[in-house]
This record gives structure tokens, sequence and C-alpha cells, in this order.
């Protein structure tokens, strides 16, 4: 027996072979790079398991996760467990980083879902078994900490189960010792286990006083079995013990078609529970072949892998993360993407953490790092020589919930920041990148605060490109409210040709939506037809900054006379003279500020409703409507009128009252008047700002 045995090793007849791969998700701070740190050193993959706190796990390697422990991008580490090679891929908690996941999942054989009995933390475990939900991902949940647990653990299943659409299976109990878990029995084998400190744990007899608790949570997971397996149900009716082995069995098969989420304990910190875990995932979780089932994927063709995670190294150039699906992979192959790219292999590399080990090949189930698929991105498939590959996912990005506006220090960075920025919106397709000519600004979109401060730590200590950044400027525009008229004439003399135009614009407001519109009433040639084209060129010139300062716009601009001279009118003589005129004629029209308001679909728990409306309501929102949110139990949502100048920050208040969860989305819907002292100060601030 391997000396990481703790019991009966007896194999299932469903255990399939080859490398697995395994993510491990859950909500932040749960415990998942701790857990991946005692199952390293479990397999013997470390001598003694490193610490979050402490800076030394093999999770959390990049400088910024490092700074602000927390997982900020996945990290991968390889063990061998009773012959078995598993791939473990530690995956971000934070809502603010939920998304590095998804191109993950699709890969993976099953899923550890690493949590705790923390009623807070329900709604983001929530969105974690919802992510797998959707993804059709068969799952373990791992009940962390169980040693400071103040729940009974039928008290936790039911907190734990309103987060979980799929029906939660408990396969262990605690042994409690003066009110702390001391051990646990495993309901499937039958046996009490007690917890040795980063070591198995070590079996003991079932006492007495146990036995009724342990035959009442048994039969009420044999009940759940028999669900799905008449044979069964048809022992546990007659009161006969069904054999061990087809109870392992139902546990593999109702894993595997979804049918349960199984529940086991443990304390990642101390190394609890995790061989027990891992022998759960060697015997019942999938195997290649059932992933590609479920993605789709056939057993036979050319070399196929998944990429799930791409990064730019300062000097080693491009990394993809991938999983081989079908055959072998080596370096120097010729592969095709998805979009029909071709690529190279540069190289392949091990991944433990931070640290990378070259090898020559990587075989069917595995995962590595090849270098330098240029133009092959993030969620694509790559199959082996020069026929496209097929699609595996088409995963679209979360929308943008924070933005930043960033401007570069030194201007000799001009050109590297452009460069750096397509380098880190390859690496995470949550990032967006826009260029606002009108504001003259670079805009920086994400899913959150950390979110876009860890891209700019990345931009500073990867790429060397410092930027200050800020917020966003606001889209305002400006209209008329009543009708004016105005004669605008331009002559200047100065030897030889002058120049001399004459116009006369009336304008009136349009209604919303209906922008400039040029309208040409010259009668008896008085302005030449040849200068009409230049008079609107010059109209629209002055309309790009109205008398405010800001674009205007919802005007009807009417040229209804004017005088020119044969010989020093011009095409720029005109266009300035219809400058002067609208410059005249919009002083007189009552001009007024338009502030762009945007339609806001908020998602909140339940219990945050009362807090996230007196946020709509203190940032000048008009709330539409309340709801509960489709499939969603225990969620609302609030629709919302917002203007976009009271956006910033919106998200950081909203995660703050609901426990890290709460989100939006937005879009534009229309431009209202901005009058009063608001009105004014945004104007003044504008023209300060030399606009």
């Amino acid at each position: 027996m391997s000396a990481f045995s703790t019991g009966d090793d007896s194999s299932t007849g469903l255990r399939a072979g080859g490398p697995r791969c395994i993510a491990i998700v859950g909500p932040f701070q749960s415990g998942k790079t701790t857990l991946l740190e005692s199952i390293l050193a479990r397999c013997g993959g470390l001598s003694r398991p490193g610490s979050v706190k402490g800076g030394n796990s093999v999770g959390d390697a990049a400088p910024e996760a490092r700074a602000h422990q927390m997982s900020t991008e996945p990290n991968v580490a390889t063990v061998e467990f009773l012959g078995q090679r598993f791939h473990f891929i530690d995956c971000p908690g934070s809502v603010e980083f939920l998304h590095e996941m998804r191109h993950v999942l699709p890969a993976v054989d099953a899923a550890v879902v690493v949590c705790e009995a923390d009623e807070r933390k329900m709604p983001a475990l929530e969105l974690v078994l919802r992510e797998l939900e959707e993804a059709d991902i068969p799952r373990f949940l791992f009940l962390n900490k169980i040693d400071t647990a103040t729940r009974r653990v039928r008290e936790t299943l039911g907190l734990l189960q309103r987060a979980s659409r799929t029906p939660l299976l408990l396969r262990q109990i605690p042994l409690w010792q003066r009110g702390i878990a001391v051990g646990f029995i495993d309901l499937a084998l039958e046996r009490a286990f007690i917890y040795r400190e980063h070591a198995p744990s070590e079996i003991v007899p079932l006492a007495a006083e146990e036995a009724g608790r342990e035959k009442e949570a048994r039969f009420s997971m044999l009940e759940t079995l028999a669900d799905h397996d008449d044979a069964l149900m048809e022992d546990l009716l007659g009161d006969m013990e069904p054999p061990r082995d087809r109870i392992f069995d139902d546990l593999a098969r109702d894993l595997r078609d979804r049918h349960v989420v199984p529940v086991l304990i443990g304390a990642a910190e101390r190394g609890n529970g995790v061989t027990r875990l891992l022998k759960a995932l060697r015997h019942e979780a999938p195997g290649l072949a059932e992933t590609r089932g479920r993605i789709g994927v056939l057993n036979e063709g050319p070399p196929l892998a998944q990429i799930m995670k791409t990064w730019h190294s300062s000097h080693g150039g491009k990394i993809s993360l991938a999983r081989v699906l079908r055959g072998t992979l080596a370096e120097g192959d010729v592969v095709t993407s998805s979009r029909g790219v071709e690529a190279r292999i540069a190289g392949i590399l091990a991944l433990k953490g931070a640290e990378q080990s070259r090898r020559p090949a990587v075989v069917e189930g595995d995962v590595a790092a090849l270098a330098r698929l240029e133009g092959v991105l993030t969620g694509e498939a790559i199959a082996l020589g020069r026929t496209r590959a097929e699609i595996i996912s088409a995963i679209a990005p979360p929308e943008p919930v924070h933005a930043v506006a960033v401007s570069i220090r030194d201007r000799k960075d001009d050109v590297r920041l452009a460069s750096a920025l397509a380098r880190l919106t390859e690496e995470d397709p949550a990032l967006a990148v826009s260029q606002l000519a009108e504001l003259n600004e670079t805009r920086l979109s994400g899913q959150g605060e950390m979110h876009l401060r860890v891209t700019l730590e990345r931009l500073a200590g990867r790429f060397g490109v410092a930027v200050t950044s800020r917020p966003p400027q606001v889209g305002y525009r400006e209209t008329i409210r009543s009708a004016a008229s105005a004669r605008g004439r331009h002559r200047k003399q100065s030897g030889g040709h002058g120049q001399y135009g004459d116009v006369v614009l009336e304008i009136a407001p349009l209604p919303r939506g209906e922008g400039i519109r040029f309208i040409d009433r010259i009668s008896g040639g008085v302005v030449p037809r040849q200068y009409i084209a230049s008079v609107e060129a010059g109209v629209r010139d002055y309309c790009q900054s109205g008398p405010l300062g800001f674009p205007l716009l919802d005007i009807a601009v009417t040229l209804t006379d004017g005088s020119y001279h044969t010989v020093d009118s011009s095409d720029m003589a005109f266009r300035q003279a219809a400058r002067l005129a609208m410059a005249e004629a919009t002083a007189q029209a009552r001009p007024v500020l338009l502030e762009p308001i945007l339609a806001v679909d908020i998602v909140i728990p339940s219990d945050a409703m009362s807090r996230a409306s007196a946020l709509v309501s203190s940032r000048r929102g008009q709330i539409l409507g309340y709801d509960s949110r489709p499939g969603w139990r225990g969620w609302d949502r609030i629709e919302a009128l917002i203007p976009e100048q009271e956006m910033a920050g919106l998200i950081v208040e909203l995660r703050s009252a609901t426990a890290g969860v709460g989100s939006y989305s937005a879009r534009f819907d229309h431009l209202a008047e901005l009058a009063g002292k608001s009105a004014e100060a945004i104007v003044a601030s504008h023209a300060h700002g030399g606009r």
C-alpha cells in the first residue's frame, strides 16, 4: 500500500486512466491556493507547504498576486498520486478575476470547489457554481476550515445547498471532540479517521456513540444515489446492505452525469482531508475520454489542444497554456488555430507556478505551456498541421464595469504603451482599450478597481511603462433652446488679394437625435454656388465645440443671405464667415448643456436591495423598476437611469454593499439637459482645462 493510502484503495469499475486535469475554484479567500500547497506537499511535490501570507506559495506566483495576497490569474502544478498524474489549475476567486477560469473550464475533467461555512460568502459561491453549471463541469465541493467550524454539518449543508442548483451529496461527517472537528467518518467506506497535521489521516475504530450518526447520514447518502439506481433502491427497500463496489460505481456515475455534487470536508491549512480528496478524484473524476464527449471532440483525428491562458513575459516572449485533448504535440510542430492562424511551437514548458522546465513534447491529457504561438488567442483550439482546428468553446468577454483614463508619464513611452496594452488585452480578454479622439483620451476598462490596478502594476513592472490614471471624462454635448439669427462677415485686406465672405444664418433647435441639419435657402446668387459647401463646412467646424465648449448638436442651420466679392471671396473666407455667424447666433439661442444618461441593469442578492437602491438615489439615479433575477433564487434586479457623470466608482460601492458580488451592465440611453450650479461647474472646469 502507498505511503499516501489511508485504507481501502480498491478501484471502481469506472476509474479512468491517463492524466487528469482538475480546476481548483471557489470564492475569494476560501483557501484554494492553500489547498494546492497541501496537495503538492502530500504528493511529494514540496518538502513543506508554502503560504499565501508568507508569499512563498506555488500558486499566486505573480508579483501582483504576492503584493495583494490574492490570485489574479490561473496557476498550474502537476503531481503524481498512486500512479495517477494530476494537473491542478488554481483559479482566482475574486469576482473581478472570475473570468480567468472561463477559458480553463472547457478543457478540465472536473473541478474542486473550495468553500467554507460562511453565510456571507454564499452569493460568491453561487457565482462560482453557476459558472460550473453553465459549463457542465463535474464538480466536488471541499468544505474547508472544518477545524474552525461552528455549525453542525447538516446545517452547513442546507446553507450550501442554497447556492447549488444540483443536489449536494454529503460524503463525510466530522468527528467532534469538545466542539472541535478532529476527524471524519467516510460514509462510503464506513470508516472513521482522525486528522494528523500535514499527514494522512489515521484509521480508528468507529466509536459506539457515533454509530447512530453514521448510519443516519449514510442512509441519506444512499437514498440520493438510489434516485438513479433501481437496484440500489431495491436493496434499501429490502433492508439489504448494498455491495461497496456498487456504491463507489454509483458515486462515480452520478458525479460524471452531474446528478450530484459530492461534499468532502477538511482543513487545507493543516493538510486535513487532502488524501481522501485525492482518492475521490482518482477513482471518481471523469477522464479525458468523457471530457472529449462533453465538449464534442472526436476521439480520432489530428492532435488537438485547447488554449486556456496566454502570458507575455518581458523577455521570454509569449507562452500559451494548453491542454492536449488528442494526440501528441512536439516542439517545432506547425499548428493551425480555430480562426485559421498558423503558428510554430517554438518550445514546450512544464509549469509549476512560476517555475518552468523544458520538455520535447506534450502527450494526450497533459497540460503544458507552448512558446510563441503568435496570433493564437486564449480560448482557441489548435490542431497539428495546416487544417483549421474545430471550435471547442466560444466565450464572449464580460462587459466592463469600471474604467480609467491613462496617460504616459514620459513622452518616449508613447509607442511602448500601445504595444504593452495590446499584449495585456491579449492575455486578458476581459480588458478593453479604447481611444476617444474627441476627448483626447486612452481609456482602459475592466472588471473592477482591483482588476485595473493589477493591470497598471503589470504595465509598469513587466513592460516598464509608467502611466498616470484618472477617472474618464464624460462626453457632454450641448444644444440650443430657441431660434436666433446672425450675420458673419469675414473681411481682411493685407495687400494683393484680400479675403471676403459674408453670410446670414438662422438657427433653430431640433428634437433629440436629429444631429446637425444644414439648409440652403439662397436665392439670386448672393452667395455663389461654389461657396455653399464651404459655408456648411464652417458650420460643422463650429459645432465641434459650441458656446459652452462641447460638441453642439440637434440644431437646424439655414443659410438665408450673404454677399461676396468677385476678387477677394474664397472657400476659406466663407468658411470663416460661417463660424463667426454661428458664434453670434448660438450665444443668443439660450445654449444648454446635455449630459449622457445610461440605462443601468443592476443585479444584487435580495438582502442588499435597500443598500443598492440608496446607491442609485444618491447618484441622481431614477429607478424604473425592481424584479427578481431570472433563474437566480435570492437575487434581484434594479433597472435605473443614471447620469454617466455619476457612474464613477459605482461598482466599488456596489460590491462593498453586496459582499463583493453585485454587478451591473450599462448602455447609453439618452441625453438630458443639465442646468444650474452643476452645469456651471462643469463648463467652468472644462474651460479651465483649456478646451
